[in-house]
């Protein structure tokens, strides 16, 4: 049994708080402004990620810009590691995607396996003029050549640390940690 020890506190509330800040101007300048845009949060804690740079953006430009859920769960390659019998529901995805810009959001990029199953998942569901990607934490390591739009922090780290993104919606606090494997 591994076990996890707390390395370094990499990003508190408020250092998270100007990370959304800056990817919510960063994206408003990329797209000139909010036309078309559509915010995509893959499911788990990308969703609450998302929704935060959507109020942000609602606080910068007064517009706000719809958030869906994005559950891959079929479209990951180790799956059958995952679950035998996984659940999915995808109730949450009721926007049309066709020709808009399509941001997905999540809250760590590792080797970008998560973001190669969302973009199929998107292709599935619609054809958008434009995929960009945005996280909060890029950990650098890359099996597929898949870079993020929009970056909070770059944080390279061993293959032995994780990153842990915790959102005061689901974990009752905001904060990014590194944990190290023991």
């Amino acid at each position: 049994m591994k076990v996890l020890k707390t390395k370094a506190v990499i990003l508190d509330e408020k250092a998270i708080e100007r990370a959304i800040t800056r990817i919510a101007n960063e994206i408003l300048e990329r797209n000139k402004g909010t036309e078309n845009l559509i915010l995509v949060g893959i499911k788990t804690r990308g969703v609450p990620f998302a929704e935060r740079i959507s109020k942000k953006i609602f606080e910068i430009e007064g517009i706000r810009i719809p958030v869906v859920t994005l559950d891959i769960t079929l479209y990951r390659d180790d799956l059958t590691e995952l679950d035998s019998n996984p659940i999915i529901n995808n109730d949450y995805f009721n926007i049309d995607i066709n020709n808009k810009i399509v941001v997905l959001v999540d809250d760590v990029i590792f080797t970008g396996r998560t973001v190669r199953a969302a973009l199929d998942a998107i292709v599935d569901k619609g054809r958008p003029q434009k995929v960009q990607l945005a996280v909060l934490i890029d950990r650098g390591h890359r099996e597929f050549p898949i870079r993020p739009d929009y970056v909070g922090k770059n944080v390279p780290t061993s293959k032995n640390e994780i990153v842990s993104v915790q959102f005061e919606e689901i974990d009752e606090m905001n904060q990014v940690i590194i944990n190290e494997k023991r």
